[in-house]
């Protein structure tokens, strides 16, 4: 909502940029998909290996 609010005051200030922005912000969140795969990813690793870390403590009741 913010980022909309946002979008229209700029539209009112700057019509061009405004413009520039609109074409660019999917382009720019089709380029951050891969990073945000890649850290869910690597989110997921880490919360693999401290399961099997902590695996033997949760065993044996501690």
């Amino acid at each position: 909502m913010v980022l909309l609010v946002a979008w229209c005051i700029l539209l009112v200030l700057c019509w061009p940029v405004a413009l520039v922005v609109m074409i660019c912000l999917p382009l720019f969140w089709l380029l951050s998909l891969p990073l945000r795969l890649i850290g869910i990813s690597v989110d997921a690793a880490f919360a693999l290996t401290k399961a099997l870390l902590f695996l033997p403590v949760r065993l044996l009741g501690g």
